[in-house]
């Protein structure tokens, strides 16, 4: 197969995986925000001095759409999309897009899930306001393991990229010509 095709092969999937990230945590928010709305909605038509007190509550499970641009926008920035340099191999490429699904997936269903944690610590403030403080705590917890999907994200992205090793190729033709050295010596001794 021609070296280009390759180069195209391994970028493509490096950028899949960065949609997806980005894509699925984007998702995953937008729905734990619109689950965490609907019951604080349902609150406020009744108590509307409790405005301050949901907001909070209602807004957490959007943390998970800015993991999602961070993991994208890293991925974006070790495979060369930003700067124009491609420094990724079609296996790395195929890593790197299970590394953006996983964690895109990690940050939808956590971001659900917090949705649903948040729209009990509303009820609960519904009916005890002096709750608030505990009522946090709850989606809170649901967040640890998005920020876990994130920071997992992040290293196996410099991992996979090979980030300030000296041995590493820099970008696919690089490797594939050292490929055909290791292939053509072995070939001859």
């Amino acid at each position: 197969m021609d070296s280009s095709i390759w180069v195209e092969v391994g970028r493509g999937l490096a950028y899949s995986g960065a949609a997806l990230a980005f894509g699925l945590g984007g998702c995953g928010s937008a729905r734990g925000i619109a689950i965490a709305s609907q019951q604080a909605a349902g609150v406020l038509g009744e108590k509307p001095d409790l405005f301050g007190r949901l907001l909070v509550m209602v807004a957490l499970p959007g943390t998970q759409g800015f993991y999602g641009f961070i993991a994208a926008f890293m991925l974006a920035m070790q495979t060369g999309l930003v700067g124009g340099k491609i420094a990724v191999t079609p296996g790395t490429g195929f890593a790197l897009l299970l590394v953006g699904f996983g964690t895109g997936l990690a940050l939808y269903v956590s971001a659900v899930y917090q949705g649903h944690a948040s729209a009990a610590g509303i009820a609960l403030v519904a009916r005890r306001e002096d709750a608030a403080g505990r009522a946090i705590l709850f989606p809170a917890l649901v967040e640890t393991y998005a920020v876990v999907a994130l920071l997992a994200a992040i290293l196996f992205i410099l991992w996979l990229t090979n980030a300030g090793t000296a041995e590493s190729p820099s970008n696919v033709l690089e490797y594939i010509g050292g490929a055909k050295v290791i292939a053509e010596t072995a070939a001859q001794g």
